[in-house]
């Protein structure tokens, strides 16, 4: 059996009982948009197609995306590891398909974390100036924000115990403040930024509304954020293996 409705149910019902999920992967990038968004006195101001609110609200999006890939890939990894595998043995669904219910709950719980801040954003204000830039928007975050699946699948193999989950996630957040995710950075700190596994990604779901313009004045050329996000999908693909292989070896 290569799919199982019944799974796919029973795990996407799990997680939604799961406080850690609700909170870290749909309610904290809605949060945060409505903090530094929707209630600041600048999110009305212009900035490249749109507004800012909208510009916050992509990142947070993004932000919201890789994270829910991350830490629910990072925890089918943990749960393989602790014997999840014989218990497949004795039932019809395949390796593959247990993979694959995983990887479409992770999806689907990115997807609802991007079309609740997305919500949230037409609600509050957020603004562009064609629709199709909402569309495009949504599917550059879905379609990179996978690559951060292999994130959380790579820690989830290589480290031990269900640290690995929170470690996955909370980097993260690591990565975001040193991306320029939550806050414009500038100087030095902008050039150490592009070189951070979200810079590339959330740049790229920004260009519907910047088209690559900073709000320091300068300008990201597309083919170094296509860079950066190609670099980060071979590290982390790199990790995956490493992590594979470590796992055998506990084994």
């Amino acid at each position: 059996m290569l799919l199982s409705p019944t799974m796919l149910r029973i795990e996407a019902v799990r997680q939604l009982r799961n406080p850690y999920t609700l909170a870290f992967t749909l309610a904290m990038p809605i949060a945060m948009y409505l903090l530094f968004g929707a209630t600041s006195s600048y999110g009305t101001l212009s900035a490249g197609n749109g507004n800012v609110a909208f510009y916050v609200m992509t990142s947070m999006a993004a932000y919201g995306c890789a994270v829910a890939m991350s830490s629910l890939t990072s925890l089918a990894a943990t749960e393989a590891k602790q014997g999840w595998g014989r218990q497949l043995a004795m039932s019809p669904l395949t390796t593959t398909g247990y993979a694959l219910t995983k990887l479409l709950t992770a999806v689907a719980y990115a997807a609802f974390s991007v079309l609740g801040v997305f919500i949230a954003g037409m609600l509050t204000g957020a603004e562009v100036d064609d629709a199709w830039r909402w569309l495009a928007t949504a599917g550059i975050i879905l379609g990179l924000g996978l690559i951060y699946g292999l994130w959380g699948l790579g820690v989830g193999l290589y480290f031990n115990g269900d640290s690995a989950t929170a470690l996955a996630s909370i980097s993260m957040t690591f990565f975001a403040f040193f991306g320029n995710v939550f806050m414009p950075l500038d100087g030095l700190m902008l050039d150490i930024a592009r070189f951070a596994p979200l810079y590339g990604f959330v740049a790229l779901s920004r260009w519907p509304l910047t088209e690559g313009h900073l709000t320091t004045g300068q300008t990201d050329q597309p083919w170094m954020l296509v860079l950066n996000v190609v670099v980060w999908v071979s590290l982390f693909s790199v990790l995956v293996m490493a992590g594979a292989k470590r796992s055998r070896a506990r084994q």
